[in-house]
Parts: structure tokens; C-alpha cells; sequence
């Protein structure tokens, strides 16, 4: 694969912003306030007695405007979905403008949210050219997973001991949400159902500092490696699999067999 070659990448469209060509800033003017409607008095009326009117204190305009759905962030989960899929492929260099086309925005809104790729440790950026998708070896891989499992393995365990079976039976659909994902073979939907289910077992320790640095090592740990051949669905349907098993066993209370799936799940997981 050739270095640095600026290439058009075939990234699934976001939602659309409201009309082709949009601003891509998501900071919209506020909608303006008819001077009079309905008969009401307009500001600086008065009632005739030298009073302001009753509409006049009770009809005032909003005091922010009100704004539109970032595309900034429309852009980013675009982005992120591409590179989970493989889509942005490891190596190579994507400008932010035959990016935008793709999306039909300006390049703004895409450089952006390469950007916060970019803090995220998934890009880097060449220096007027764009931006350059991460090549991550099977090292790297593997300590994500070590970090991860000396963060989540322990609280996991503490959880299992403490937490009552109708609580585990509440994440029974997001177990079902990653099942779901699996069977159809859509990589980027159960990155996210997978890391939906694993915030929701850690969010029951009430440590929300630990699910977002949690949640950031696991979303690290789904980019693709550069040689690594494409995750089969038979590999998501198996990982999806440890997550109902991990339930039940949970909600049976069974702790040697919740350490020993909880600790092959970080092992030998495809999300």
C-alpha cells in the first residue's frame, strides 16, 4: 500500500444537513421573533395606562438561539464507522476536501472532526495534505487488551459478588443488540452495540471516570490492524456469544465461570 497518497474514500453519508451545501458550522442564527402576531402587542407597547402590556412580560423572545444537530459530530460518527469497517484504510492519507464531497459538506466540518480522530490517536496529520490513518501492529493490540482487562476483570468481579440478578437481567437486550449485529456480519454496528453493553456493565460501579477511559481503550482497541484479514461474522457471532453467556452467569452468581469468560472475552475478542 502506498504512503502518503491522498485518496477518495468510499464513507458512508451521515444524516444530511438540512439542504445541500449547508454551513457546516453548528452554530445557526437564532429564528427570529415576528414583531406582532395575533393581535399581541408588540415590545415597548403600552396598555394605555402607561404599563407595559401583559403580552409584553410574558411573550419574550428566547434568551439563546436555538440550534441545529452538529454536523461536526454527524461527521465524526461517519468517520468513526469508516474506520471500524475498514472503509479508511490504515496508511493511507484522506484530504478533508474530497472528504466533504462525499458528505456534501465543506471541508470544515471534516477537518474538524479528523482532528479530534487525530486526539483520539486514529489519524495523523500530513502537513497540507490531510490526514493519515493510524498503522497499528498486533502489539498494540494486545496491550489495549491488557489495559483494559486490569481495568474492567476486577470490577467485574467486585460487581458479580454484590450486584442482584434483576439488575444483570436489564442488560439482557443490549446482549441481544450485539447477538443481533453479529448475525447480519455488520462490522461498525456491533463496535458499537459491543461497547454499548460493556458501558453498561461498568456503569453500575457508579465510577463514571472509569467507564469513559474504559470505553475510550475499547473504542482504540476495534480499529483495524493494517494486515490483519477482515473479522468473519461466525468471529462476531462467537464474541457475541460470551456476552449472554456472561449474563447468565452473572445472574446465577457463578464467579468461577464469570472470571474465566470475562478473562477469555479480553483474550480473544473480535470487538
Amino acid at each position: 500500500m502506498e504512503q502518503g497518497r491522498a485518496r477518495d474514500a468510499a464513507v458512508p453519508r451521515p444524516y444530511a444537513p438540512e439542504a445541500p451545501g449547508m454551513p457546516e458550522t453548528s452554530a445557526p442564527e437564532a429564528r427570529r421573533v415576528p414583531e406582532q402576531a395575533r393581535g399581541e402587542h408588540t415590545h415597548g407597547e403600552q396598555d394605555g395606562s402607561g404599563c407595559p402590556s401583559r403580552s409584553q412580560t410574558q411573550a419574550q423572545p428566547p434568551s439563546s438561539p436555538i440550534r441545529r444537530h452538529s454536523v461536526r459530530g454527524q461527521i465524526l460518527d461517519a468517520l468513526r464507522t469508516a474506520l471500524v469497517s475498514g472503509e479508511l484504510a490504515p496508511g493511507e492519507v484522506y484530504s478533508a476536501p474530497v472528504l466533504g464531497e462525499r458528505f456534501g459538506v465543506s471541508a470544515t466540518p471534516v477537518r474538524e472532526a479528523m482532528q479530534q480522530l487525530a486526539l483520539e490517536g486514529a489519524v495523523e496529520v500530513v502537513l497540507n495534505r490531510g490526514f493519515r490513518v493510524i498503522e497499528r501492529s498486533a502489539r498494540e493490540l494486545a496491550e489495549l487488551a491488557e489495559v483494559r482487562a486490569l481495568l474492567e476483570v476486577p470490577v467485574m468481579l467486585r460487581l458479580a459478588r454484590t450486584v442482584s440478578a434483576e439488575r444483570w437481567a436489564e442488560l439482557v437486550p443490549l446482549a441481544e443488540a450485539t447477538g443481533a449485529a453479529a448475525a447480519v456480519g455488520d462490522r461498525a454496528a456491533y463496535a458499537e452495540s459491543d461497547r454499548a453493553f460493556h458501558r453498561a456493565l461498568l456503569a453500575l460501579s457508579g465510577n463514571q471516570q472509569l467507564v469513559m477511559v474504559a470505553d475510550d481503550l475499547h473504542r482504540r482497541s476495534q480499529w483495524p490492524l493494517v494486515s490483519a484479514p477482515a473479522v468473519r461474522r461466525a468471529d462476531l457471532v462467537a464474541d457475541a456469544a460470551e456476552h449472554s453467556a456472561l449474563l447468565d452467569a452473572l445472574m446465577a452468581r457463578d464467579l468461577p465461570v464469570v472470571q474465566s469468560l470475562i478473562r477469555e472475552h479480553f483474550t480473544g475478542s473480535a470487538g
